[in-house]
């Protein structure tokens, strides 16, 4: 009876242990601050300047949307402005639910656009996720390989040897994609029959590892064609070089004299922050981890906290805005997508539609 009601009502408690989680994380982040000095380092802040990195955002958000439309060219048409709504309140979702609002955007695509099959919009968020992970862990890593600290930064002689680890777990992670790409079908069955569930909760084990493998594979398969494999890596570093000079202007805009060098360092740090599932889009956990990589470049407790702050908003709130005014002027049907972002309907679209991807591709 009691596992009965706790699968009813998973999703709810899921959230509130998050929520509680970033509220921990927030307190913990500013029970050693001064609140004062944290807004008025905000109110000295040159707001030309944020309002200049919240255009850049946008227009980050813009390549995100070229490029996800590049992703789906080999499976399916799909209208850029569709794909600028669905990527908007998608972000709104990422925003206040966490990171379980990844799934809004795959499902908002088909409901705008029907051309748009779900298992392939599904598969595409995926093939997003590996290009931006990697294109970030890159970044970082090689950053950190010439990186100099500035004047009053901790002793960070140690960031060149997380520079060649993360490297070597980069290219150990591609060679493991381009092996899998070739030997996925054989895995997978091997998988499917040495795997002997016993339990409910192995065979939920099985089946979860076992659908991800598949939609890895056919996201691996996506990418073969060359040329689509250039233009998602050009619009992806365009796109994150677009974060990294936003960034470089939020913290102009306090009087931090930073070069790139010191700005990829703290976005790889607020990226690994972001990664942990809170609402609020990853409320607490990015704005500590910003904060920790600030001071450790010499910046003070306070002015960092305000910097977190602020960058947080930048990254993340213009999106939502955009978002939050197509839900409100009606593009997006919320009993409909309730009924989408159910654990069983995102199983059934990736699943029983498989994805053919097109011929020459």
């Amino acid at each position: 009876m009691s596992t009965n009601i706790f699968s009813k009502h998973r999703k709810s408690i899921e959230f509130i242990a998050l929520l509680l989680l970033a509220a921990l994380i927030i307190w913990l982040f500013g029970r050693r601050l001064d609140w004062h000095q944290v807004k008025l380092a905000v109110q000295k802040s040159d707001w030309r300047l944020i309002v200049l990195a919240i255009v850049v955002v946008l227009l980050a958000y813009l390549w995100r949307v070229v490029r996800w439309q590049a992703f789906l060219k080999p499976l399916t048409p799909a209208s850029l402005y569709q794909v600028w709504i669905a990527t908007c309140v998608g972000f709104l979702a990422l925003l206040t639910i966490g990171r379980a609002g990844e799934v809004v955007r795959p499902v908002v695509l088909p409901m705008r656009d029907p051309r748009v099959r779900p298992a392939a919009a599904f598969v595409t968020i995926m093939v997003e996720r590996l290009y931006d992970t990697m294109t970030v862990v890159l970044m970082f890593s090689v950053n950190l390989l010439w990186f100099k600290p500035t004047s009053g930064s901790a002793d960070l002689s140690w960031v060149r040897i997380i520079g060649f680890t993360f490297l070597a777990l980069l290219f150990i992670v591609v060679a493991f994609l381009i092996w899998f790409r070739l030997r996925s079908q054989t895995l997978i069955a091997f998988l499917d029959g040495r795997i002997k569930p016993r339990s409910d909760l192995v065979v939920r084990l099985k089946h979860g590892l076992l659908s991800t493998l598949e939609q890895l594979a056919t996201a691996l398969t996506v990418l073969a064609d060359i040329r689509l494999l250039a233009i998602s890596i050009f619009w992806s570093f365009v796109l994150w070089g677009s974060v990294v000079l936003a960034n470089l202007l939020v913290c102009r805009a306090f009087g931090i004299q930073f070069g790139v060098s010191q700005i990829i360092f703290v976005l790889g740090w607020s990226m690994v922050g972001s990664v942990v599932p809170t609402p609020g889009g990853a409320a607490g956990a990015f704005h500590a981890a910003t904060a920790a990589a600030l001071i450790l470049l010499g910046v003070g407790r306070d002015q960092a906290a305000a910097v977190a702050i602020v960058l947080h908003l930048v990254d993340f709130g213009p999106a939502a805005l955009f978002g939050l005014f197509y839900f409100l002027r009606g593009d997006v049907n919320m009993t409909r997508l309730r009924a989408l972002i159910s654990v069983k309907a995102v199983e059934h679209a990736v699943e029983d539609e498989p994805v053919v991807v097109a011929e020459g591709a």
